[in-house]
């Protein structure tokens, strides 16, 4: 059994407050730039079914984005309370990183949110596009923020250590650190994969219910189309994350694949089950020399064993071991969903097929628990280094007992379930209504507005 001390307590709510948060960001980055695409068909055509979708999907993204600032505030208290000496080391360089995310992204989404939900029919067609976009925009650019700073964690350059803080010294190779661009890319994927199955589940159970709407047609149809075009790259942008990984963090890659011997030629394990204490994994079923193949892409290829690193540098690999093949798992499970509704789609059979629709429903919550999936892989794969390399996770704990850190970790627990979990169930009661109700209009210029260069109405 594990010993729950401070620093395991600490990374567990730090852990439990994160899952919590990063559902919320995926979903608002996906619906942002679902709403722009929405909004533009809308204008393009006239189409009153886009009008309707994007109004219904608007207050989703609204609950969202409003439940991820909440979510994301108590985590940046924890960076005080919990890690304070990591606070205080890695400030110089996390604190600007922090500061550029809000002074770009949120200052920019605050600017025109108001306007995207609630001035469709108060401003001129091309503001409000306009104020759609840019909001989009700054989700992507929150985004490149904190990746940025998270990816300095994994990969750290361009500072230097005084007096026992890292300090700026080139801020293009903080910002563009070796993982950076994988990572990023990797997660922007995510996201629009996540999105993608939540939309299609929505039109898919409405589409069960009367397979003649237009508009969960419109939904699914979408939603299907993303996922087959977005998947295949994510999958390939995994696998170039992974040489990255394997370059910098070959620990991570040892524990993650299960392997404890160096080898030429390493086989890849499909199943099995990692023991830290006996340092060996107990193979359930593998393919020879795969291994090599997948990770150095060379059949005879070396792949360094967990047995390459002291035991106390070792990452968790019974876990992350189990989490990557989950996130793994789900991704092919995303593509063969999408090849299938392909196959639907060409024979006519898409909008009529119930047992495709309930698939649907079923894979939903496939994108969140592949990304928390994979957010578990890399974090616990970079202990127990809390800066790799440079500075460990005990290192960077503040000096709190561990019944406090408890008694904190069981609050959050309770106002997490009871607070997220109301803005969860009034979520999917909205899901579950539709966009049938909505009156969609299309945005113009009120006749009592003047029209003015900032307006983006016509004169």
């Amino acid at each position: 059994m594990p010993e729950f001390d401070a620093v395991v307590l600490s990374r567990i709510q730090f852990a439990y407050t994160m899952a919590f948060h990063i559902i919320f960001p995926a979903l608002t980055i996906g619906l942002a730039s679902y709403l722009t695409v929405l909004e533009a068909l809308w204008l393009a055509t006239g189409r009153e079914s886009y009008g309707a979708l994007y109004r219904f999907w608007v207050r989703i993204f609204a609950l969202s984005f409003g439940m991820g600032v909440v979510s994301g505030i108590v985590m940046s208290y924890q960076f005080g309370t919990n890690w304070g000496p990591f606070s205080d080391s890695a400030g110089p360089v996390i604190g600007p990183l922090m500061g550029y995310e809000v002074l770009t992204a949120f200052f920019l989404e605050a600017s025109f949110l108001g306007v995207m939900l609630f001035g469709v029919n108060r401003v001129g067609r091309k503001l409000h596009f306009a104020a759609t976009f840019l909001v989009a925009l700054g989700t992507h650019i929150s985004a490149f923020w904190i990746l940025a700073a998270n990816s300095w964690m994994q990969t750290p350059q361009g500072h230097a250590i005084v007096d026992g803080q890292f300090v700026p010294i080139d801020w293009w190779d903080i910002i563009f650190n070796p993982s950076f661009p994988y990572r990023f890319v990797h997660m922007v994927l995510a996201c629009y994969l996540t999105t993608a199955l939540v939309v299609g589940a929505v039109g898919a159970y409405h589409l069960l219910r009367n397979h003649t709407d237009e508009r969960a047609r419109i939904m699914l149809s979408m939603a299907l189309w993303m996922v087959l075009a977005t998947a295949p790259i994510q999958a390939v942008a995994g696998d170039l994350h992974g040489l990255n990984t394997l370059e910098y963090q070959p620990a991570k890659i040892a524990a993650l694949e299960g392997h404890w011997e160096t080898q030429r030629g390493a086989p890849l394990i499909l199943l099995g089950m990692p023991d830290m204490a006996a340092e060996t994994t107990h193979v359930l079923l593998e393919i020879p020399r795969l291994g090599s193949l997948v990770l150095a892409h060379e059949w005879d290829g070396e792949i360094k064993g967990l047995k390459a690193w002291p035991p106390e540098e070792r990452p968790n690999s019974p876990l992350i071991f189990w989490t990557f093949r989950i996130m793994v798992g789900l991704g092919l499970a995303m593509i063969g969903y999408a090849l299938l509704g392909l196959i639907l789609r060409r024979g006519g059979r898409l909008w009529s097929t119930r047992w495709f629709h309930t698939i649907a429903l079923i894979i939903s919550p496939a994108g969140f628990i592949a990304l928390i999936a994979g957010w578990i892989t890399t974090e616990v794969g970079r202990q127990p280094w809390l800066v790799y390399g440079l500075m460990t996770t005990a290192e960077g704990r503040s000096p709190i007992d561990a019944p406090a850190v408890a008694a904190s970790f069981v609050a959050f627990l309770l106002v997490y379930i009871v607070v997220f979990g109301a803005g969860f169930t009034y979520i999917l009661k909205l899901m579950a209504t539709g966009p049938a109700g909505v009156a969609p209009r299309m945005p113009q210029r009120a006749a009592n507005i003047p029209a003015n260069p900032f307006s983006g109405g016509e004169a």
